[in-house]
């Protein structure tokens, strides 16, 4: 399989921070922002991927290195790498950038469903 990938950029904002996040009581760049951005590079490269409009991806599994802080107004980009194609589930290489070098990386799995169907399934979910 050829490689595919796709990269999306924001600039980190205060709802982007670690203390505005509740997930640390610093000012940089929050592990939650940084896994979004990851997924949802990944989700629209698999979106991408799909033939058929009635399906959408959900992802099931993310596993990610956080290994360097990133400040209030730095640039962060996300790239996804699609890896694999296995039926209906998708594998993804996931890294992130700031403009000093990787500040995080790991694995990302999303599988297609199809979307009315899954969506009613969990709307209804706690029906008796």
């Amino acid at each position: 399989m050829a490689e595919k990938t796709i990269s999306k950029t924001i600039k980190v904002e205060e709802e982007n921070l670690a203390c505005a996040m509740g997930s640390g009581s610093l000012m940089v760049l929050a592990t939650p922002a940084v896994v979004a951005l990851m997924e949802n590079a990944a989700a629209e490269l698999a979106q991408n991927e799909l033939a058929d409009d009635e399906l959408t991806t959900v992802g099931t599994m993310i596993s990610i290195e956080h290994t360097s802080p990133t400040p209030i107004a730095a640039e962060v980009t996300a790239k996804a790498i699609l890896t694999k194609v296995d039926g209906r589930m998708f594998y993804f290489d996931v890294e992130a950038y700031d403009k000093k070098g990787l500040i995080a990386k790991g694995t990302h799995t999303r599988v297609s469903v199809k979307a009315e169907k899954f969506q009613a399934k969990a709307d209804g979910k706690f029906d008796d």
